[in-house]
């Protein structure tokens, strides 16, 4: 799932998802007051212009050039309160980590971090989010996944909320963590019933 993959899937067609933020970050991120905010795996920045709507300074990164470009596109098209709210990077994060105590959110919805046995990737992740700040990891419930997609990825073969979770040390105090009924209809073609859900604030 490198550069290359992701820009022939967005590549593949106008649009590739709906456009609105995903139902869990309208309902988790709501009522937190607005910081900086770090969007992995942005994707064409529906996530990114409701946070800057809201008042957030936003870093989108991806990895594809293909969605950053319908994103900032997207964001100039809404208006001069949104672009300017918003750096869109590209970049694996898998590979190389974000800047450390740098976000007050740190959002991951839907992206397939592969579980590595360091944690290297995922402790970068956990490392960007600033004391005091949130944790916002989100996947899609393994029960409504065959073990192998059609492009031959393995969904377990990523990290799961619950298992990172069960990953964090004392400086996290875990709020969410749950399995609860998506709050859209699942993209086309797909069977997404439910989401996984860990919301956690860094304590110190």
């Amino acid at each position: 799932m490198d550069a290359q993959f992701w820009d022939e899937r967005y590549g593949s067609r106008d649009r590739l998802f709906s456009g609105a933020p995903n139902g869990v970050l309208v309902a988790e991120a709501d009522g937190l007051p607005p910081g900086r905010a770090l969007d992995v795996g942005c994707g064409e920045g529906g996530d990114a212009h409701w946070l800057a709507r809201r008042g957030w300074q936003v870093t989108a990164v991806d990895i594809s050039r293909i969605a950053l470009r319908r994103a900032a596109d997207g964001a100039e098209a809404a208006g001069a309160d949104i672009a300017g709210r918003v750096v869109w990077e590209c970049a694996d994060l898998t590979a190389t980590p974000p800047p450390a105590d740098a976000f007050d959110l740190v959002s991951v919805q839907y992206f397939p971090l592969p579980r590595r046995p360091d944690h290297a990737a995922l402790r970068g992740l956990l490392a960007a989010v600033a004391p005091g700040g949130t944790l916002l990891f989100v996947g899609h419930d393994l029960a409504d996944l065959p073990p192998r997609l059609e492009d031959g990825i393995v969904p377990a073969d990523y990290y799961q909320p619950e298992e990172i979770a069960g990953l964090l040390d004392d400086n996290w105090a875990v709020l969410i963590n749950e399995t609860r009924p998506r709050t859209a209809p699942a993209p086309a073609g797909t069977h997404h019933t439910h989401d996984t859900v860990l919301r956690a604030r860094r304590v110190r």
